[in-house]
């Protein structure tokens, strides 16, 4: 019999890429776009440098969140039910859900507004249309082919970086705003490092990469790592490589939409874009239709994997803090409510585009609510991680205790950004 190192070796790469890949590739969804886009076209390259010095901070909470669930077996609504208060896991669930719901509602209606862009028709039937595939994807697909589906869909991203090379871009300029940081204090800058922040670390992604864990351990028939610690040195190996690669993939995939919103619209003059969409139709004229047609493509593909992860994630709270029967390795009929907890998340995202309410606004007050969101949760969740109680042998490592709580800082300056400026 191998042991668990042989096994892992012998996993082809997208064997090892899994739950971080996933995660980091539905951290770009079409709100996320929206705001990089926003951000390169309002600032040019003076931002930049937010994707450089921003994704060792999302590696660490990432890998942080993955660690817990590959640990305890359990999820962070679970864990935070077992270990913490009842009114505290409440509120950060309904916290959660809020955000998430305007997240789902803005991300679908960005992608049935590029679809009518490339195909005219009614926007409201294809935001409907995408919502429905969504659900039966995720309800009636086994898990192991939904996860390969989810695997394949990241390769989406790859349009924005095609996207960069067909503008015509300074480079030397663009390398100084991605490596050198400036910072004007100043009411629209404060409010895009807001938006920027509260987008890429997002409390929807802490629990999923938490609950995918869990569901991989499920799905490989094998134990918490809490069960045999002494073991467990190549699966938390493979977790920092799965991490590292799906957050510096939505880094890399980030950094190329405002480099290459900057290089077109930021310096043709358009200064202001209200969503994924208008980002998509701004280009046609300044690059060309080819631009156009892969920066339309990657949204609906990054729509297509962010749906699932953003009404994913609400359920496995939901399910975790009821403790109902939850997992996508689940049939519908052994989760009930775990997928009816998706859908009806879906839908809501889907009935919140036949309300009078302005995208941008739904994009803000997402950033908003996700921007105060995530500092409390990410100091509970280091908390978890650092009782022996919870996680056995397997408390954190100096340096990922560093980046955590580096990260945790980083977060709380944003909220108190917002709040005082």
């Amino acid at each position: 019999m191998s042991d668990p190192e042989t096994q892992i070796e012998r996993r082809g790469a997208l064997d090892v890429l899994g739950p971080g890949l996933v995660t980091g590739a539905a951290d770009d969804d079409p709100s996320g776009i929206g705001t990089y886009s926003q951000v390169g076209a309002q600032f040019g390259y003076g931002l930049a440098w937010t994707m450089f010095f921003g994704f060792p901070l999302l590696a660490s909470i990432q890998a942080i969140c993955a660690r817990i669930g590959a640990t305890t077996g359990r999820g962070i609504a679970q864990n935070l039910r077992q270990h913490y208060p009842p009114g505290l896991l409440r509120g950060v669930v309904i916290m959660l859900l809020v955000a998430n719901v305007i997240n789902l509602g803005a991300d679908l209606g960005a992608m049935g507004a590029v679809l009518g862009l490339i195909a005219p028709g009614p926007v409201l039937a294809f935001t409907v249309g995408f919502g429905l595939i969504s659900i039966v994807l995720e309800v009636f697909v086994s898990y192991d082919r939904y996860a390969r589906i989810l695997k394949w869909t990241t390769l989406s991203l790859f349009s924005y970086v095609a996207v960069a090379f067909v503008s015509d871009i300074p480079l030397g300029e663009a390398i100084r705003g991605t490596l050198i940081p400036s910072f004007t204090f100043d009411k629209p800058h404060a409010m895009a490092l807001v938006a920027i922040f509260g987008t890429t670390i997002s409390p929807y992604l802490f629990f999923w990469q938490a609950g995918q864990e869990v569901e991989e351990q499920h799905r490989r028939h094998t134990k918490p790592l809490c069960v045999s610690p002494r073991t467990a040195g190549p699966e938390l190996k493979r977790i920092r490589t799965d991490t590292l690669v799906g957050m510096g993939f939505s880094h890399i995939t980030a950094l190329f939409i405002v480099v290459a919103t900057a290089a077109t619209l930021h310096a043709h003059g358009i200064t202001n874009i209200e969503s994924a969409a208008q980002a998509a139709q701004a280009l046609r004229p300044i690059a060309g239709n080819l631009a156009f047609a892969l920066f339309a493509i990657g949204i609906i593909g990054t729509g297509l994997l962010a749906v699932p992860v953003l009404a994913g994630s609400a359920a496995y709270a939901v399910s975790e803090t009821f403790g109902w029967v939850e997992g996508l390795d689940r049939k519908p009929r052994e989760a009930k409510a775990f997928y009816g907890a998706i859908t009806v998340a879906t839908l809501a995202g889907v009935a919140m585009n036949f309300l009078a309410i302005e995208p941008m606004k739904a994009l803000y007050w997402a950033a908003v609510v996700n921007g105060l969101l995530a500092p409390p949760l990410m100091v509970v969740t280091m908390l978890i991680a650092s009782n022996r109680k919870v996680m056995g042998e397997l408390t954190l490592p100096r340096s990922l205790a560093f980046g955590g709580w580096l990260s945790t800082a980083v977060m709380f300056v944003v909220a108190g950004v917002f709040l005082f400026i």
